[in-house]
C-alpha cells in the first residue's frame, strides 16, 4: 500500500479509524464515515473543510484519498501552493493544457492549505480553468484555514475567487471544524 500511496502523493498514511472524534466533538462522525464510503464520488461532489489551523482537516482529507486508493479511485493529494507554481510553470513553458488536463483527470483531487499563500491573478485564473474542468465531473477536497467570505483576498479578484467557490460549493458538503488544534 504504501507504494501506491506515494505515486498518489499524500502526505501520510493516516485513517478515519485513527481520528480522535472525541477530541473534536463539532464534527459529525457520520456525515465524515459517510464521506468515507466514497459515495460522494458517484455525484461528483466536492467536499470543502473549513477550519483554522491543526484542527484535523488535512488528516480528514487525506484519510478519504486513502480510501480512494484503497478502492482504486484514481486520487492525487496536492498543496495549493504547489499547484499554482506546477500550473504557472507550465504555462511558461507552453504546456498548460497538458497539465490543466492532466489534474483535471483525477476522480478525486484534495488540494491542500487554500489561504495560506496569496495567489495573485495568473495563478488565480488557471487555478478557476481547472476547477471549471472538473465542475461537475469529479470530486475536488478542499481543506482552508480561511473563510469562503474572505477567498477574494487569496485569490486576489472577487469576481473570480466568487466564480470558483460558485463551481466548488454547488455540489458539496462543507464541513466546518470550530475546534481545538492539535
Amino acid at each position: 500500500s504504501n507504494v501506491q500511496l506515494k505515486i498518489y502523493n499524500l502526505p501520510y498514511e493516516k485513517t478515519l479509524a485513527d481520528f480522535d472524534f472525541s477530541y473534536q466533538p463539532g464534527i459529525n462522525q457520520g456525515t465524515i464515515e459517510d464521506l468515507g464510503s466514497l459515495r460522494f464520488t458517484q455525484e461528483n461532489q466536492n467536499i470543502l473543510f473549513i477550519g483554522t489551523s491543526g484542527v484535523g482537516k488535512t488528516h480528514l482529507a487525506t484519510a478519504i484519498g486513502i480510501e480512494g486508493c484503497k478502492q482504486g479511485i484514481s486520487t492525487q493529494f496536492i498543496r495549493c501552493s504547489d499547484l499554482i507554481n506546477k500550473l504557472q510553470t507550465a504555462r511558461v513553458q507552453g504546456r498548460s493544457e497538458e497539465v490543466l488536463r492532466r489534474y483535471a483527470r483525477f476522480q478525486i483531487l484534495i488540494i491542500d492549505e487554500i489561504g495560506y499563500l496569496p495567489i495573485e491573478s495568473v495563478g488565480a485564473k488557471l487555478f478557476f480553468q481547472l476547477i471549471e474542468r472538473r465542475y461537475e465531473r469529479k470530486s475536488t477536497i478542499i481543506t482552508t484555514n480561511i473563510p469562503l467570505s474572505k477567498w477574494g483576498n487569496t485569490f486576489s479578484d472577487k469576481m473570480l475567487a466568487n466564480a470558483i467557490l460558485d463551481r466548488l460549493v454547488h455540489h458539496a458538503k462543507v464541513i466546518r471544524i470550530t475546534g481545538r488544534s492539535y
